[in-house]
């Protein structure tokens, strides 16, 4: 069987969709990735995957740009003959389904989240809408992350064909092991983990960070990510000033989350969030923002906290709250994280829905 798949970039395909690539592999498909060419596909073809470098601006809305990679998208989908595509994130859904609809090639979309340009209300909702509207119209089956961005898409009228919950993308839970919690007389260290942008809540993070150190310096804040927006001079004076740790982006999150107390994430919206799943497959406390995406990896007072999205009094509320637990709690707290992520989202269990569609992919057109 040939399978396409379709992304953004090769970061997120290799660390949380690795294990899905890795078994229709041995299921003896062969696999093609089609996505901008970065410092891990060197990893993805090491895998056994075929690599067909793809020009695409993550970002962009520039309308000449998005037709080429429509253009792009269906020439390579007429040489390759995929038995089935598989879609990641918006503009790969979007365009990936209007190709997969004029070559009339089955396809699977993968809703990783809504996205700025649908939380937005506005021109660029609407017209990100119609198109999505249009990409996933044939879709063999869609897969969602959370129900709230399911609801969202069936109430505008965008999905009617057959649809699938999944854990967001799951956790590896042998990569992401159970650690032993840090000391009781280390300094509290929390850890963000994201892209350095406004629509994770990075300027409400920063504005906490500050005002934390303030009455607890004994704290420690590590931030994680790549710098997308214009925030690198605040974070150089920031770092200069102890108020937190800047480590630009990481292939190795682990080590880090294994040296943390809690996690903090403030963002916007999510489909799932894989940070904090990592966080907490790894025993570590949580702290998120009560938005979908989030709110359903951890349990509220029993293996995180939640706090309102886009409110510094919040989130300093919440951090305040774990600082004072007693130590035993905090790592208790870890360890409900862990069991909850084992009985709620097992990688493998993401990994199994994907290979039940293609089974009955299989079984539909013998």
């Amino acid at each position: 069987m040939k399978i396409l798949v379709l992304a953004n970039f090769g970061m997120g395909l290799y660390n949380f969709r690795k294990e899905l690539l890795q078994e229709l592999i041995e299921q003896k498909s062969k696999v093609y990735l089609s996505l901008p060419n970065d410092e891990y596909v060197p990893k993805l073809k090491s895998l056994g995957c075929q690599f067909v470098e793809t020009h695409l601006d993550r970002r962009g809305t520039n309308p000449m740009n998005d037709s080429k990679l429509l253009l792009h998208y269906i020439q390579m989908i007429k040489r390759i003959k995929p038995d089935v595509v598989l879609t990641y994130t918006i503009k790969p859904n979007v365009y990936g389904g209007i190709a997969c609809r004029i070559t009339k090639t089955p396809y699977f979309t993968n809703i990783t989240g809504l996205g700025t340009a649908v939380e937005n209300k506005g021109i660029i909702q609407k017209i990100t809408l119609m198109l999505y509207k249009t990409g996933l119209k044939k879709a063999s089956c869609l897969f969602f992350q959370n129900k709230t961005n399911l609801k969202f898409f069936s109430d505008k009228n965008i999905v009617k064909n057959k649809t699938r919950l999944v854990p967001g993308s799951g956790v590896n839970l042998e990569q992401h092991t159970f650690e032993v919690y840090p000391c009781e007389s280390q300094n509290i260290r929390f850890i963000f983990i994201g892209r350095i942008m406004k629509s994770k809540g990075i300027e409400e993070l920063l504005e906490a960070a500050k005002i934390i150190k303030e009455v607890y310096p004994n704290t420690q804040f590590d931030l994680i990510g790549h710098c997308e927006e214009d925030y690198q001079q605040q974070l150089s004076e920031l770092n200069k000033s102890e108020v937190l740790n800047y480590h630009g982006q990481q292939e190795d999150v682990h080590s880090f989350i294994k040296k943390s107390h809690a996690t903090i994430l403030p963002s916007y919206h999510e489909g799932t969030a894989n940070v904090l799943l990592e966080s907490a497959s790894s025993g570590r406390a949580v702290l998120a923002s009560r938005v979908p995406g989030c709110k359903e990896t951890f349990d509220e007072g029993i293996s995180g906290f939640g706090f309102d999205v886009r409110s510094v009094d919040s989130l300093v509320e919440a951090i305040i709250k774990f600082i004072n637990l007693p130590y035993e709690q905090k790592k208790a707290m870890g360890v409900a994280g862990r069991k909850k992520m084992e009985k709620e989202f097992d990688r493998k269990i993401v990994i199994s829905a994907y290979i039940d569609e293609i089974n009955n992919l299989k079984g539909g057109t013998k």
